[in-house]
């Protein structure tokens, strides 16, 4: 029987990708692991071939795992952007409101000259 780790010890899978803590890796790897079963038990339930079986199982987690994980890691980043230029912008607006700088103070002024 393996001993549990203590609590405040992450959990890695293979030793090297930390489930618990990489955005994207506990999702992947559980689509994986479905895509692996659906793979390989419908292979063999339409061909009754088990070795061959087991490799399309294996040939299907790591494509529905790396799937899964492009997709999600795409998503992060776009939505971490997205979060940039948000930030960035209640910067400046908290900057530059009511100075000379301000865009929209400029639009107001020009439009009470005409």
């Amino acid at each position: 029987i393996m001993p549990s780790p203590p609590p405040g010890v992450p959990f890695k899978l293979l030793g090297i990708l930390d489930v618990e803590n990489v955005p994207c890796a506990r999702d992947s790897v559980l689509y994986g692991s479905l895509g692996c079963a659906v793979a390989g038990l419908g292979h063999f339930l339409l061909t009754s071939r088990i070795r061959r079986s087991c490799d399309v199982g294996v040939g299907g987690f790591i494509l529905v795992t790396l799937g899964c994980w492009f997709h999600c890691r795409y998503n992060y980043a776009k939505l971490r952007i997205q979060e940039r230029i948000a930030r960035d912008g209640i910067k400046n607006k908290i900057l530059y409101e009511s100075t000379h700088l301000d865009p929209e103070r400029k639009q107001n002024f020009q439009s009470s000259n005409k």
